[in-house]
């Protein structure tokens, strides 16, 4: 009984283990990442009509730049 009791806890653990780094693979991959920062400063670039256009260059150079930050990509 005791053997079984040992063998559950080693599958529970090696599971959990398996499926803390299967999601972590996916959660970091490359594309969920920009899926990520899409979605994040998506509102940013929507066009206001009220907006001049200055503003409105100012409103998407400040979105650009918090998604490259958002991505990791170093600017300039």
């Amino acid at each position: 009984m005791n053997r079984f009791r040992i063998a559950k806890v080693i599958i529970v653990f090696s599971s959990l283990s398996y499926l803390s780094i299967t999601f972590l693979r996916n959660y970091n991959s490359q594309e969920n990442i920009e899926k990520r920062c899409i979605l994040k400063f998506e509102k940013d670039f929507k066009n206001h009509l009220e907006t001049s256009h200055e503003e409105w260059n100012q409103i998407l150079d400040l979105a650009d730049n918090n998604y490259l930050k958002c991505m990791g990509i170093p600017q300039y």
